[in-house]
């Protein structure tokens, strides 16, 4: 079972970008937590703890503790803010959650046996990740850490789509729910590239064949 991760969190009184600023330079950052009817509440971490996190797929896709002023929420993580080119993470959106009502989120996948599929071990194909995350709908309690993709039927030139993903019980894709055009492909194999090459070749020489095997017509006298 995965350990639920857990927030530490301070109240934020002061507000703006100079006061953003003067927060990331003593190793925190802003934040801010919405959600179940509840005022929002302003928010700061701390840089390290939460950098440490990041190395968590967890973090991104399942319900968090957030704790602060005395208490727990539960919480999931709506956004967050990097800076362009340093390390620093300049803000995080939390969300609360309410046990009794769904939720939409991202997920990520995880590809399995790729090496095993006929596509790949077989016939030399490469391997093509369409999608690496999918938008869910399901209540918290149900919220996967990821959704496994086993790829080892897959032959080349097909495709594994959304509607052929095993989901735990209580989860649904939402594009699944705008109808069957939304059923993308997540992942497929194509054929290596020099195959991919010769095909056209190959098809243009056997044009060309009869063609040239064909009789001169006579010249009318």
């Amino acid at each position: 079972m995965t350990m639920t991760i857990e927030l530490n969190a301070e109240l934020r009184a002061d507000q703006g970008k100079g006061a953003s600023r003067r927060l990331r330079h003593t190793d925190k950052l802003p934040a801010i937590v919405y959600g179940s009817g509840k005022d929002a509440v302003n928010l700061m971490l701390t840089q390290r703890e939460v950098r440490a996190h990041m190395k968590n797929e967890a973090l991104y896709s399942s319900v968090l503790s957030l704790k602060y002023d005395g208490k727990s929420e539960q919480v999931i993580l709506r956004d967050i803010q990097h800076h362009p080119y340093k390390v620093d993470i300049m803000h995080m959106d939390f969300q609360r959650v309410d046990a009794n009502k769904k939720l939409h989120m991202h997920v990520p996948l995880h590809f399995i046996n790729e090496d095993k599929s006929p596509g790949v071990k077989l016939e030399g194909g490469i391997v093509s990740h369409v999608v690496i995350e999918v938008e869910i709908e399901c209540l918290p309690k149900d919220i996967p850490e990821f959704i496994e993709v086993d790829v080892s039927g897959l032959h080349t030139n097909h495709a594994i789509h959304l509607s052929e993903l095993k989901l735990p019980a209580g989860v649904e894709i939402r594009a699944l729910k705008h109808g069957a055009d939304h059923d993308s492909a997540v992942v497929s194999i194509h054929p290596p590239k020099q195959a991919a090459e010769e095909t056209p070749a190959v098809a243009a020489e056997a044009e060309a064949a009869p063609a040239a095997a064909a009789p001169a017509p006579a010249d009318k006298k």
